[in-house]
């Protein structure tokens, strides 16, 4: 069973203060898994998620071609980029599936459509799409008792 909650974004700003809010509630476990298209305002949200978690602006950076980038910050943040992988098997090459295991640190996923089993049974997905200029919808689904709680606290 699932809890979902749905939000229109006016604006990249507005996308980027809601992943601050979100950053600042991440806790060590938490995994957070990014759908949308190109230009979705996924990237703006991760900004904001770093932001909120206390990471340095300057550390910030898009994982693709690293597939998987850590971040320190008020906790352990790992953001990977999923969009370059063809399976899951993919996947273990690049580290990241220890991370998932290890659960010291908060995991950002972009791309989490490309290979949804990646993520785990508990989880909070958010799904962005275009709805006209720059607006855009959130979609947020959490998977499981602490997302549904870092949900309602995140998005009441």
């Amino acid at each position: 069973m699932s809890t979902v909650r749905t939000l229109k974004l006016s604006s990249p700003e507005e996308t980027h203060a809601l992943g601050v809010r979100l950053g600042k509630l991440l806790q060590p476990g938490d995994f957070v898994g990014l759908i949308g298209d190109l230009g979705a305002g996924k990237t703006h949200l991760v900004r904001g998620v770093a932001e909120g978690a206390e990471v340095p602006r300057s550390e910030v950076a898009s994982p693709t071609f690293a597939i998987v980038y850590p971040y320190s910050g008020r906790i352990p943040l790992y953001h990977a980029d999923l969009y370059r992988l063809a399976n899951y098997d993919d996947l273990y090459s690049t580290g990241f599936l220890d991370l998932v295991e290890g659960r010291d640190g908060a995991v950002l996923v972009e791309w989490l459509d490309r290979i949804p089993e990646a993520a785990p049974r508990e989880h909070l997905r958010l799904t962005l799409k275009h709805a006209g200029g720059e607006v855009r919808e959130l979609s947020a689904e959490a998977f499981g008792a602490r997302p549904a709680a870092l949900l309602a606290a995140w998005m009441p």
